[in-house]
């Protein structure tokens, strides 16, 4: 999904009720919001206990099983349209495009696209597909469309690379490839199509998360004080990394005074000040509205 995340604990006010501890993987929009993109639980005994599961062990003994939760759901597809798309719409990442390239073959003459380009475009898309394993490129056949609309329509969809194939680039024996991520347009010979696309598709993926990572870098700033943190949440948004040991109710008021909720404390045993309490030994916790 080239989506860069932020692993970690939640705090005892945003843990899952019932749950001895939460992980979660956190991520930033392009709004700057956060979304929670998946959780896992270790529900220890409670859950078993309250449900009476149980399981017989080596001795023959009944004993309450031990459990966790695990989640990942439809909102990661969420997930990926707020983190990469454009004004102009969908950008899908390479890896999991259902279609990773077109092939519009172009002509102002119905006939020679129908006649002479497809056939061509055809034969380029079975052997994109065989490279690629699997049926991942399309070609384009809506000739009584306008090219400016035909590209556009792909580019709505976020398929991440257009192969523009028209008669001037047929005689001269070049395929254009349009990439999606940049609008960066590459023309190259029809025997190097095959590993330009592949080396073009990993570019796009890698393009995408390190685009999704330095923005989310440039969005993080760092809190010593209470009243810096509701300063840069309420300026700036994004994430706010800060030392914190507060308690539960304290995550309330830090909610209710600026919409922002503790969303995981950082691996790792860099501890400090507490920004909040005073209290030493705190945890580096990342704090952001979210959705």
């Amino acid at each position: 999904m080239a989506i860069p995340i932020l692993a970690g604990e939640k705090t005892a006010g945003e843990r899952f009720p019932g749950a001895d501890n939460t992980y979660t993987c956190e991520a930033m929009m392009s709004d700057t919001r956060a979304l929670q993109a998946a959780t896992s639980h270790f529900l220890g005994q409670n859950f078993a206990k309250a449900f009476d599961i149980q399981y017989q062990d080596r001795e023959g003994n009944l004993q309450h099983c031990w459990t966790s939760s695990w989640g990942m759901s439809t909102r990661t597809i969420g997930a990926v349209i707020m983190v990469h798309s454009d004004d102009d719409g969908l950008i899908i990442p390479p890896r999991i495009a259902p279609v990773k390239a077109v092939i519009l073959p172009i002509s102002k003459d119905e006939s020679v696209a129908s006649n002479e380009i497809l056939p061509k475009a055809k034969e380029l898309s079975a052997k994109l597909d065989k490279e690629l394993g699997g049926m991942f490129t399309k070609v384009d056949i809506d000739f009584h469309m306008r090219p400016g609309d035909r590209f556009f329509n792909h580019l709505q969809k976020g398929v991440p690379l257009r192969l523009e194939l028209g008669e001037k680039d047929l005689q001269a024996g070049t395929v254009r490839l349009v990439r999606r991520d940049t609008g960066e347009k590459i023309d190259v010979k029809a025997e190097n199509v095959i590993s330009s696309v592949k080396k073009i598709l990993d570019d796009i993926q890698e393009n995408l998360f390190t685009r999704a990572k330095n923005f989310r870098e440039e969005n993080t700033r760092d809190a010593k004080s209470y009243d810096e943190l509701k300063e840069i949440i309420e300026k700036h948004g994004g994430f706010v990394r800060a030392y914190f040991a507060g308690t539960p109710e304290d995550e309330v008021k830090i909610r209710e005074d600026t919409g922002a909720t503790p969303r995981c404390i950082l691996p790792g045993d860099n501890r400090g000040k507490c920004f909040m309490t005073g209290k030493d030994g705190a945890r580096l916790t990342i704090f952001a509205k979210a959705y």
